[in-house]
């Protein structure tokens, strides 16, 4: 459908699961995709570069995916982390679907994914990971990370990975401007053309 985006809540297209290989946390993966999601063909550049520069998550204690798709990010955390609880969120009910069914497929039993409303409203977060999804439009990208990033646990570290040609610099200062007080946000690195951002939680 013309009008069907990966951040449709309920995609219209026809689902056509396929089957990738993958490699994540040292392991070689056999997971599934479909029409109608972010990337059904493997891991994008982005979320590859938060991949290959991002220090490993907590050991433990409350991790999450914010915009998790078909669950590459949530699955790598759980895998490194045997012993925290990793949540992976999103709006698209097929991606949803399909990171259950990765998790599984990986062995990743300490992964929850869901809704925003299925998130737990009380947990704080050690370590978020996301490859945020820039195209749908910068109030509702906002509205995403100023729900999410200011639920950082005290210590705790959030890495962004944002295309600089949209607009991973001007995220970058209105994310210091957002989080103001407790927060340090910086520029990790630039890889391939993208910013690599992390926000750390001081207070």
């Amino acid at each position: 459908m013309a009008n069907d985006h990966y951040f449709s809540a309920t995609p219209e297209s026809a689902a056509r699961p396929r089957q990738i290989r993958v490699t994540l946390a040292g392991r070689t993966l056999e997971l599934t995709t479909a029409a109608g999601v972010f990337s059904p063909d493997g891991i994008d550049r982005g979320t590859g570069v938060l991949l290959q520069n991002v220090p490993a998550p907590a050991l433990d204690g409350d991790l999450l995916d914010v915009g998790c798709g078909w669950g590459p990010l949530a699955i790598t955390m759980a895998l490194q982390s045997p012993d925290a609880h990793v949540w992976g969120v999103d709006v698209n009910e097929r991606v949803l679907d399909l990171a259950r069914t990765n998790a599984a497929a990986a062995g990743a039993d300490n992964v929850t994914v869901g809704s925003p409303a299925e998130i737990p409203a009380d947990k704080t977060f050690a370590t978020i990971w996301s490859n945020p999804p820039i195209r749908v439009g910068k109030d509702e990208l906002h509205d995403i990370l100023r729900t999410w990033i200011p639920r950082l646990a005290v210590g705790g570290d959030a890495w962004l990975v944002v295309s600089k040609d949209l607009g991973g610099d001007s995220l970058q200062r209105w994310l210091q401007q957002m989080l103001a007080d407790g927060f340090t946000v910086s520029r990790a690195t630039t890889d391939k053309g993208f910013r690599v951002i992390r926000v750390h939680r001081t207070a």
